[in-house]
């Protein structure tokens, strides 16, 4: 039985071949879920862990145990999937190879912003510019296919039960996803990439809110006039008192209860 058998399967029969590589077979793990093809695997779950016999020259499923966390850990290190070692800046709330979040601080920022239609009202923002202007707190969440960016209203550290905001960045869906258009994506989910992730954020030009985002703050004037103030003023806080907790979107209407950190997180932002 030496090289890789590979599993193929037609018409519902199942079959292994060797490919050859200089691997052997050595164990399968089957995946127990809701009854239904195709269906997500969401809910209850079991994984079983099972040795790998050879009838007939060849190679069968043989009985099963429940897959541990130890097989887990041997096999991931094994497909050299095991993160490194890493010591963690202190405002990282999550590391995990398919997610990290973290908190930064409020703080004045150089802005850059190239408003697409500007209006004859705006004081500062009415052409290309750079300028220092206040951001509250936020929390980024990156993943594999996302990144979620999200305010706070108080500037520390967050805990699980602590409420998100809506972003006012400009060019964050009303979902709370980056639209990242032509910034490069970091190629890496990890620590080295933070600095990546928030230039993203934060040092791409800002040409206007994206559908429905206006509805993401209090007051009248939206996002555009509101970083006009902050700007023409030379503010050094952002007024979080016009922030909206954020909430689950359907039809661009918001649902249901203010999503905490924790929330968020466990969804996977």
């Amino acid at each position: 039985m030496s090289g890789v058998a590979e599993l193929r399967s037609a018409s519902n029969k199942v079959e292994f071949e060797s490919a050859g590589g200089g691997l052997t077979l050595t164990n399968a793990i089957l995946l127990y879920g809701p009854e239904g093809a195709g269906r997500p695997m969401t809910g209850a779950a079991f994984a079983s862990l099972h040795g790998i016999e050879e009838q007939d020259g060849k190679p069968v499923i043989a009985a099963g145990a429940p897959l541990t966390r130890a097989h887990v850990r041997k096999w991931a290190s094994l497909l050299g999937s095991a993160a490194p070692p890493e010591i963690l800046p202190e405002n990282v709330l999550v590391s995990h190879p398919d997610m990290l979040a973290w908190w930064i601080p409020e703080r004045v920022r150089m802005a850059h912003f190239a408003i697409s239609r500007p209006t004859a009202d705006l004081k500062v923002l009415d052409q290309r510019t750079t300028v220092a202007v206040p951001y509250p707190a936020h929390l980024l969440i990156a993943t594999r296919r996302s990144l979620g960016v999200f305010a706070l209203a108080v500037n520390k550290r967050p805990t699980a039960e602590t409420v998100a905001y809506h972003s006012p960045v400009l060019n964050v869906f009303i979902n709370g996803s980056l639209c990242w258009g032509n910034i490069a994506k970091p190629k890496a989910l990890g620590i080295a990439a933070m600095a990546q992730f928030e230039a993203a954020v934060f040092d791409s030009w800002s040409t206007h809110p994206n559908a429905g985002q206006d509805q993401a703050i209090t007051g009248k004037g939206g996002l555009v006039r509101l970083w006009d103030d902050l700007a023409a003023r030379k503010a050094r806080t952002f007024p979080v008192r016009r922030l909206k907790p954020f909430m689950t979107t359907v039809r661009g209407k918001a649902k249901g209860q203010p999503l905490t950190v924790g929330q968020l997180i466990a969804g996977g932002a």
